[in-house]
């Protein structure tokens, strides 16, 4: 296992941030944050989408330089900033909620460019062995071949890559001394998910640091020693973990507590009575069918990589007459789940990305009219409460988590009749969660029908119906109130219902 060598005593501050502050432009990220992180624990950092908390990253590895503040590391003095070579040499690495392999290349060519003492004869053999070393050691039975092309691995696996080759030691490299996880589990589903945490936990108990930025609470509050909470570019609360409740660590965030989402979102209709308006069978078989009705939240459940991501997109296909396995009546939407490669436009404006889907109806003698354009932009950003001060702004000036929003409000601001939904609160804070689950049910309850893969079981208390993958079929299905987590997981791993 990776771990850090000689590191200081359990308690030592490792990091120690002092009024760091950062702008860009009229947006202020950071306003002062005073942050230490300790040797040995692991600091959970939560807050809202745009709190600050990617750009605070962003400075301890040296990517932004801050406009004011002082760090030490190790005790020592950076004058100004941590520059990306600094912050290596200290042992600082980061996995982003953004991944950043290249997807042209292979896992294991992937691991040579982060790691640089893997050159020479015989790189490839040994670049092999050490991401699938370390794969096994956080994630055993994970099933990824060194010699696969990123690309072609699911999201699930790539973010399981992209963990391991920031945890693997190279022969020569600076000892690993602090791990930053940015929405580690946003792709994985709850079991792989666990192995992560139990690893994380196994290199703090090594003298090693983490911080975990997570918007599943129940992953910070179970696994973190202390937590912090950021809101609109400030540290507003820090405790020690166990005196935080999942109640009052939400309403530290500044968000109103609510009830969980399966309770929000239960439909006042008790049986399936509407229309069918989508249906679909795997093309690896079985004997169950999918079907969606009219004004219906339709879940999709299993492990990650089984067949989800693939039946939405039969379903899309099916909606322009493209699939001989699925059936869809009415206009179709997709909110993607990774929003980098299959759903923003990164070139485009926040409002361009909103209403690229509503072009048609904003038409006037066959031009876009631009003040309807604008309206239903403006219209949606007050809505879904994108946090921006100008729709013109490119989408990538946004959080990871607005630019979600983004996405969200272009399915709902669209004529869509049938919203197919990729798992797409990754990376989503628990306001904007409760905010968006409203919305859905709203707008079900108006006729539309969602169809939403989630690897949150909480999510799935927020479905009418649910269908369990393995393997690429259905295995199982379960009304509301037969949904229980036991019978998800018995289906998922042994391939019937329970």
């Amino acid at each position: 296992m990776p771990h850090p060598t000689a590191a200081p005593p359990p308690g030592t501050p490792f990091v120690a941030l002092a009024a760091v502050a950062k702008s860009f432009g009229a947006v202020r990220a950071l306003r002062g944050v005073d942050l230490d992180v300790r040797s040995g624990e692991c600091l959970g950092l939560a807050g809202h989408n745009g709190a600050g908390k990617s750009t605070l990253m962003q400075v301890l590895v040296g990517n932004v330089s801050p406009d004011e503040g002082r760090f030490t590391v190790q005790g020592e003095d950076v004058a100004g900033r941590l520059t990306v070579a600094r912050a290596r040499q200290a042992g600082i690495a980061c996995v982003f909620q953004e991944l950043s392999l290249c997807p042209n290349l292979s896992v294991l060519e992937n691991a040579r460019i982060r790691h640089a003492s893997l050159k020479g004869f015989g790189w490839r053999g040994r670049a092999a062995r050490l991401i699938t070393r370390t794969l096994d050691e956080i994630f055993p039975g994970h099933g990824i071949a060194p010699q696969a092309l990123v690309s072609d691995l699911p999201l699930g696996q790539r973010q399981m890559v992209e963990i391991a080759s920031v945890f693997a030691q190279g022969d020569h490299e600076a000892p690993l001394r602090l791990v930053i996880l940015d929405e580690p589990t946003s792709s994985l589903d709850n079991s792989v998910a666990a192995q992560l945490l139990a690893h994380v936990r196994r290199f703090v108990s090594a003298g090693g640091s983490v911080i975990l930025i997570s918007h599943i609470l129940g992953e910070i509050l179970s696994t973190c020693d202390r937590i912090a909470v950021m809101s609109d570019g400030r540290v507003v609360d820090l405790r020690e973990a166990g005196a935080f409740t999942r109640a009052s660590l939400v309403e530290a965030m500044g968000h109103v507590v609510s009830h969980e989402a399966g309770e929000t979102l239960v439909s006042a209709e008790a049986g399936r009575r509407g229309a069918v308006v989508a249906s679909a069978t795997t093309p690896k078989g079985g004997s169950i069918r999918l079907e969606a009705r009219r004004g219906e939240i339709v879940g999709l459940a299993g492990l990650a990589g089984h067949g989800q991501t693939s039946l939405l997109v039969l379903l899309h296909n099916a909606a322009q007459g493209r699939s001989r396995y699925a059936a869809v009546t009415g206009r179709v939407a997709f909110v993607a789940g990774d929003r980098q490669t299959d759903g923003v436009f990164p070139l485009w404006s926040i409002g361009g990305n909103v209403t690229v889907r509503s072009l048609s109806r904003l038409g006037r003698f066959g031009l876009v009219d631009p003040a309807r354009e604008k309206r239903l932009a403006e219209e949606w950003r007050t809505r879904i409460k994108i946090r921006t001060p100008d729709m013109d702004d490119n989408i990538l000036t946004l959080s990871g988590g607005n630019q979600q929003k983004a996405l969200f409000a272009r399915a709902l601001g669209s004529d869509a009749e049938v919203i197919l939904m990729d798992d797409p609160m990754r990376g989503v804070d628990i306001g904007t969660k409760q905010e968006v689950y409203a919305l859905v049910r709203a707008e079900a309850d108006k006729g539309r029908t969602f169809i939403w893969y989630t690897t949150e079981f909480d999510e799935l208390k927020s479905c009418d119906h649910t269908y369990v993958f393995r393997s690429g079929r259905i295995v199982a299905e379960l009304g509301r109130h037969e949904l229980t987590e036991a019978r998800v997981l018995q289906s998922s791993f042994e391939g019937e219902a329970a």
